[in-house]
């Protein structure tokens, strides 16, 4: 089922507890993305405004899929209020820019599923100011590298979700690259089920997967990495520093899974935000993983209600391209 519009008087008494008495909530507005939760902007009759998060079944356009609420899966979808908060903490600590939270309620006490309310910042995001102007996203840019740096000096000796990490915990795998391919090798059996271009191309690309893993030396220290850090992210407040969002699947990996998705969706801007040291094998594995990542994911997606298919068929088409590319190459 396609993701609906929450009612206005289910946040009622959330706005009231986060913002405080005096503002009555005039209207719920669905802000476009979010394909995993609801994300509605909150706006009084002061004109004040605040961002819902709304984790439910409900909100959710991806169709099920067998271990999806396995956290011990770096990979697993980043659902629900305990992710996000751990994220947001470990960010929060780094000195990394995020909404400020006004509310979160895990026991439903004010709509179904897990809500939080958060800070709304109302300029554009990096990927719009990019297109609009990219001189002045510049400093933006160098920014966010600030911050990524900060992430990139934070070093945990195991890897996986933030809240799995931090809590204790174990996630599945010997390795982070063993992990990555792993989901590579799914992620290619899904998509040549889906497309013959992909099918026709699969015993190499296996083949060209497991030669690039096999190459990689083994290490014991991983940071803190967003996972999909692309411009749409990221937003710029009114002082221009970069804003992170969408912060549920926060892991700690290796920085290369960072930097292959940053060199994707940012392209001729990435260079400011380049750095040393980077592994060269751990790039090439993890940039035909993403690839293919890229590809079988857009394609699940159009199995469901997802409403902008164009931009889904879109992306799957120019990564499916571009992995062939690199067995062709």
């Amino acid at each position: 089922m396609a993701p609906g519009t929450v009612a206005r008087d289910q946040l009622t008494g959330a706005v009231r507890a986060a913002l405080g008495g005096g503002r009555r909530l005039e209207a719920v507005e669905r802000v476009a993305g979010g394909s995993k939760k609801g994300v509605y902007r909150l706006v009084m009759d002061d004109a004040t405004t605040a961002i819902a998060y709304l984790w439910d079944d409900a909100e959710n356009y991806w169709p099920a899929a067998e271990g999806d609420d396995d956290l011990t899966d770096p990979f697993s979808p980043g659902l629900g209020l305990d992710l996000f908060e751990a994220a947001h903490a470990r960010l929060d600590a780094l000195g990394v820019r995020v909404p400020a939270i006004r509310l979160l309620d895990r026991d439903g006490t004010h709509c179904p599923g897990d809500l939080a309310i958060v800070e709304d910042l109302q300029g554009e995001s990096l990927e719009k100011l990019l297109a609009r102007d990219p001189r002045a996203a510049d400093p933006v840019i160098v920014r966010l590298g600030e911050a990524l740096e900060s992430m990139r000096r934070h070093r945990a000796p195991a890897y996986g979700k933030v809240a799995v990490v931090d809590g204790g915990g174990t996630s599945r795998g010997v390795s982070c690259e063993g992990v990555v391919l792993d989901r590579a090798l799914r992620d290619l059996a899904e998509a040549a089920s889906r497309d013959p271009r992909i099918a026709r191309t699969r015993e190499r690309l296996e083949e060209r997967l497991l030669s690039l893993a096999a190459a990689v030396r083994p290490r014991a220290q991983y940071a803190v990495v967003h996972g999909e850090l692309g411009p749409d992210h990221v937003l710029v407040d009114a002082g221009g520093n970069p804003v992170v969002i969408d912060i549920e699947g926060l892991m700690y990996f290796d920085v290369e899974w960072e930097h292959v998705f940053l060199r994707i969706r940012l392209h001729d801007s990435y260079p400011p935000l380049r750095v040393d040291g980077l592994d060269e094998d751990r790039l090439a594995l993890y940039m035909l993983a993403q690839r293919l990542s890229l590809t079988a994911g857009p394609l699940r997606l159009l199995d469901g209600d997802f409403p902008d298919r164009a931009l889904m068929a879109s992306i799957a088409e120019h990564n499916l391209n571009k992995a062939l590319e690199l067995v062709h190459a």
